[in-house]
């Protein structure tokens, strides 16, 4: 009791300790975009993968990937896009991959406002062709943050969107992540032995667990920064205007489903169908790699190709379908008020 009370005395004080962000650069310089990899305007550079298709692309598509993850996370999305006419680009994202500084966590806002400057990089390079941004887990919450700022994005597809914020978690939980944060921010965790399945596709978690660019330890200020980051998200996802595609696994057990039903509660009504939401029975967080991940890429290019169209798998449901209720729980309740 001794040792908990001087710890919580610590965290109020806020002497012990600060959660670590990148180290700024003093660089200035007119942002690039590189065949491998694009230039900020503080010259840090993103390692990026481009799945180019043949001939002109009938649209763009800009990756974001998850925590802890890196730019390869969307090879067999990008195969198949490209082979049917779609250019897709993924990045590192900083402190992941091969970036600077890894696994510090850079700040919501920069990561942010990275995506502002490559979308406008690409607006310019592909002015014919709309530009769509594709948000997995982390990356979905950073695609919600700067979709207020990146005029010419024409939608965006959030996969398994990290939403979990601080309003979102037990008071304990929070409490707890707050409290070793501040006293001890460089701290690893590994997550073993939480018993948490991301995917059902097991060969392709035992590579990610051989891969030298996938983070296995995370420090805690790094978590932190991600429970502000989708805190954020949670907050903003209501305020989104456009076409919006929103993918989740009833399987999910990295994002749950609460957080996720409050984004969808809060969303703004309407009878213009831009917003859409996709409920794969058998999907889990994981949902571009999962063993259907087929269908997955299927109901994107269709929806890419048309954001009204009908969808190939027929999962999708409104926010008043029993299999979203079910999910969701009895105390769900949706929108009712029109755009």
């Amino acid at each position: 009791m001794r040792s908990l009370l001087i710890l919580w005395i610590c965290v109020w004080l806020h002497g012990c300790a600060t959660p670590q962000l990148q180290t700024a650069s003093n660089i200035t310089r007119i942002p690039e975009l590189m065949p491998d990899s694009a230039i900020m305007q503080d010259g840090y550079e993103l390692p990026l993968s481009v799945w180019q298709p043949q001939g002109e692309p009938g649209s763009i598509v800009l990756a974001l990937h998850g925590f802890n993850d890196y730019r390869n996370a969307f090879a067999a999305p990008g195969n198949y896009l490209s082979d049917h006419g779609v250019l897709l680009i993924a990045y590192d994202q900083r402190g992941f991959g091969e970036t600077a500084q890894r696994g510090i966590w850079p700040g919501d806002k920069q990561l942010a406002d990275d995506v502002v400057t490559l979308s406008r990089l690409l607006c310019e390079k592909y002015p014919r062709q709309p530009l769509y941004l594709l948000g997995v887990s982390m990356g979905g919450a950073v695609a919600i943050n700067a979709s207020q700022d990146s005029n010419c994005v024409k939608g965006i597809i959030l996969v398994a969107p990290a939403v979990w914020g601080w309003q979102s978690m037990p008071w304990w939980q929070g409490s707890l992540l707050r409290s070793m944060a501040h006293i001890s921010p460089g701290l690893s965790l590994t997550g073993e032995g939480l018993d948490i399945v991301p995917s059902d596709n097991i060969e392709m978690l035992r590579a990610l667990g051989r891969d030298p660019l996938v983070i296995k330890e995370t420090r805690v200020d790094a978590i932190y920064g991600l429970t502000d980051l989708m805190a954020a998200a949670s907050r903003d996802g209501a305020s989104l205007d456009g076409a919006v595609l929103l993918l989740y696994g009833a399987h999910d057990e990295i994002i749950p489903p609460d957080p996720t039903c409050e984004l969808l509660a809060s969303l703004p009504g309407g009878r213009d169908r831009r917003w859409r939401a996709v409920l794969y029975p058998e999907g889990y967080h994981m949902l571009l790699r999962d063993l259907q991940a087929a269908a997955v890429y299927r109901d994107i290019l269709a929806w890419l190709d048309n954001p009204a169209a009908r969808l190939p798998s027929g999962m999708e449901v409104s926010l008043q379908s029993p299999r979203l209720q079910a999910l969701c729980g009895s105390g769900f309740s949706a929108p009712t008020t029109d755009r």
